[in-house]
């Protein structure tokens, strides 16, 4: 293991707890937490990051998140200090069922919904409210995949009856909420918060669906930009008043203090800004648009959140625009092939490439899932930005792959 033994013996002992946690909900320990946390040591080795790298130690098929779990909890613990929210917090992405009942009980805005346990309950409120499309929603965690919009009554009964009867989703699906659907453009914000102070982070955009003009299924992300056309000053100070501070004196008031980051899932609609999700972690692939304009030191943000004194801090970001294009496997989202070697990845420059779903095999770099890589490239303006993207992403090629021409285009 790299680094001083001082940094050995940390990521050694993170090492262990995390695995008696893991053992502890009959997981799989992955190892990527630690690989993360060695190189972190070398900046600050008494801190320990476990806000959307632990979210990466999903393994398939897992409807729970380890800060949900209460990863963070483990860590204190042992006395490792660690950014992200306790489990009771970080519920608040853990259950939509809790989430839309702390956004009702302090009204925060966001759509209408009723709560269900049994399939014919559910089907019965869709009948007698016979508005489509409809939002199916399993109440946990499910990688992405719980959340059916149903354009007609029998896409709904399908979509209940799969998650309430048929377990699609397992526990994550044995409560369901139906929610109205809204509609207007999507804007994600993030805030980093202490459970006392929150401060927004810059907007971005993701493209969901799979191809070009919003066509297709939806995916886990085909491609963000940063910053949003739509979220001006006047939204950004509706957010603030409405959603964001609301939601942190929520949490405290219940006795949930949330501290790290929150995403904030928004939309654009003709009554306002309305929250349609929350996530406890920093999401994906907005992450990739956002922190490359961050200025001020990440680590210097999380002791603060950690210390409760994000108030001390100000928190500075580059005045440009920055793109994200996902590369992602031919037949993606629904069935593809993994294997191909993937060339020109030392083509790119400056560029900065995630991988997402990428192998090592005989030496070489392959591809292993279904959104393969994130290309991110920052500009003076949007304009700018999308050029040096596409720029990087003709530069890496792979039998099959597929990528969206139109990111940060679409100016809604």
């Amino acid at each position: 293991m790299p680094g001083s033994n001082y940094d050995r013996d940390l990521s050694v002992k993170e090492g262990f707890v995390l695995k008696k946690f893991l053992v502890k909900w009959e997981m799989i320990l992955v190892y990527i937490m630690v690989l993360i946390n060695v190189l972190l040591a070398v900046i600050k080795p008494d801190l320990y990051f476990t806000h959307g790298t632990v979210q990466s130690m999903i393994n398939a098929g897992l409807d729970v998140s380890p800060l949900v779990l209460g990863m963070v909890d483990a860590m204190e613990k042992e006395g490792i200090r660690a950014f992200g929210p306790r489990a009771n917090a970080a519920i608040i992405e853990g259950s939509k069922a809790f989430s839309k009942e702390l956004m009702k009980k302090y009204n925060i805005p966001t759509a209408n919904y009723e709560v269900f346990t049994d399939s014919t309950s559910a089907i019965d409120y869709i009948k007698a409210q016979n508005t489509f499309p409809t939002v199916i929603k399993a109440d946990g965690l499910a990688l992405g995949k719980g959340v059916i919009i149903a354009q007609n009554l029998e896409e709904a009964e399908q979509a209940v009856h799969e998650m309430i009867d048929d377990g699609k989703f397992g526990k994550s699906g044995s409560r369901v909420v139906i929610e109205e659907f809204l509609t207007g453009p999507e804007v994600s914000v993030l805030a980093f918060t202490d459970g006392k102070t929150v401060k927004p982070m810059v907007s971005a955009q993701d493209h969901k669906r799979a191809y070009d003009n919003d066509e297709g299924l939806n995916t886990g992300g085909m491609g963000t930009f940063s910053p949003s056309r739509l979220y001006d000053d006047a939204k950004a100070e509706e957010c603030m008043k409405n959603i964001f501070v609301p939601t942190i004196k929520a949490m405290s008031s219940e006795g949930r203090p949330f501290k790290g980051v929150l995403y904030f899932g928004l939309m654009m609609t003709a009554n306002g800004v309305k929250v349609i999700e929350y996530n406890c972690r920093f999401g994906d692939p907005e992450t990739q648009v956002v922190l490359p304009r961050l200025k001020t030191d990440l680590v210097e943000i999380m002791e603060a959140v950690i210390d409760e004194r994000l108030d001390e801090i100000n928190i500075e970001w580059e005045d440009n625009a920055a793109v994200c294009v996902v590369m992602a496997s031919g037949g993606y989202p629904v069935s593809y092939k993994k294997g191909y070697e993937i060339s020109g990845l030392d083509n790119v420059g400056d560029l900065t490439v995630f991988h997402a779903g990428t192998a090592v095999k005989d030496g070489k770099i392959v591809t292993n899932g279904g959104r393969v890589l994130g290309v991110t490239a920052v500009g003076k303006d949007l304009d700018e930005a999308i050029k040096n993207a596409y720029a990087g992403v003709a530069k890496i090629s792979w039998t099959d792959e597929f990528h969206r021409s139109d990111i940060g285009i679409k100016k809604y």
